[in-house]
């Protein structure tokens, strides 16, 4: 550990001396644990030229792993030490299904597990548990993540809705009025509106249109008078209850993707996870 320690250190700093002064050692011992270390990998690290020293290719890589590995042991070790008894668990969750449907939960699974912290990272681009330090993800698609083992949570229905002042005013009876409107577009999700003219055999040509990132904006500009969005059902209820927002046509569609979560065999066995893994199942199915 010490090795790597002072390797990663002289790799980012591209210097001996300066991972000397930063692990308060002498640039001698830095050397000659570095030195330890080319000799037990068989292969130098550093390009030594005078009194500069530079990485080799493998090198780079190498302290790139070196630090993500070193990254993944200090957070392990601060989890432990922050709640030594339950354990914590890393996930990493969509913005607009983290805040609308899973905050609010997780209050009872905190009380049903009062050991376990829970540590959340918003996602909007697909995870990579080989690069990420993540014990699971909570993500929208098909059931296809390479290395990855997965749990059905819940099917998606999207409607399209707006505010009672735009829906008034062009009077939609019928799936083609809609293409008069402005519509607004999901930039994870940037087919959907293609979908469900499809679906409900409206031809179209070009779709044009805002375009939004996250599901909460394209809810607030469609509460706005802003356009019609494809919203899922379940995470807009309660403008829907409270008048907000209003479905344009009732023309429901059924996402091909569903949510599920996700986590590395690896962490299969992981305390933490398999609560959680238990405790969320079962809500979704009440869901």
């Amino acid at each position: 550990m010490s090795l790597l320690c002072s390797f990663e250190a002289a790799a980012r700093l591209e210097s001996f001396t300066a991972a000397a002064a930063e692990l308060n050692l002498t640039q001698g011992a830095v050397s000659r644990q570095i030195r330890a270390l080319e000799e037990a990998l068989g292969s130098p690290l550093f390009h030594r030229e005078r009194q500069t020293v530079k990485l080799t290719v493998a090198g780079t890589i190498y302290a790139r792993e070196v630090r993500e590995a070193l990254k993944r042991i200090s957070t392990a070790t601060l989890g432990f030490r922050a709640n030594p008894q339950g354990g914590s668990l890393t996930l990493a969750i969509l913005p607009t299904f983290g805040v609308r449907w899973l905050a609010p939960r997780l209050p009872r699974f905190l009380a049903a597990n009062p050991g376990i912290t829970i540590n959340l990272e918003t996602r909007l681009a697909p995870f990579d548990f080989n690069v990420e330090n993540l014990d699971a993800a909570i993500h929208f698609g098909l059931d296809n993540w390479p290395g990855a083992k997965t749990a059905l949570l819940m099917n998606e229905t999207v409607i399209p809705a707006c505010s009672k002042s735009l829906r008034d005013e062009y009077g939609f009876a019928a799936p083609e009025d809609l293409l008069k409107a402005p519509l607004i577009h999901l930039s994870s999700r940037p087919d959907s509106w293609e979908q469900w003219f499809t679906a409900n055999a409206v031809p179209f040509d070009r779709l044009h249109g805002m375009l939004l990132d996250q599901f909460a904006l394209a809810a607030q500009a469609a509460n706005s008078g802003m356009g019609v969005a494809l919203l899922p059902e379940f995470l807009v209820r309660q403008e829907l209850e409270n008048g907000d927002l209003v479905a344009a046509l009732d023309c429901p569609l059924i996402s091909t993707g569903s949510y599920f979560l996700a986590w590395p065999p690896a962490r299969e066995l992981h305390p933490p996870l398999r609560a959680f893994r238990e405790w969320i199942v079962g809500e979704a199915s009440a869901e």
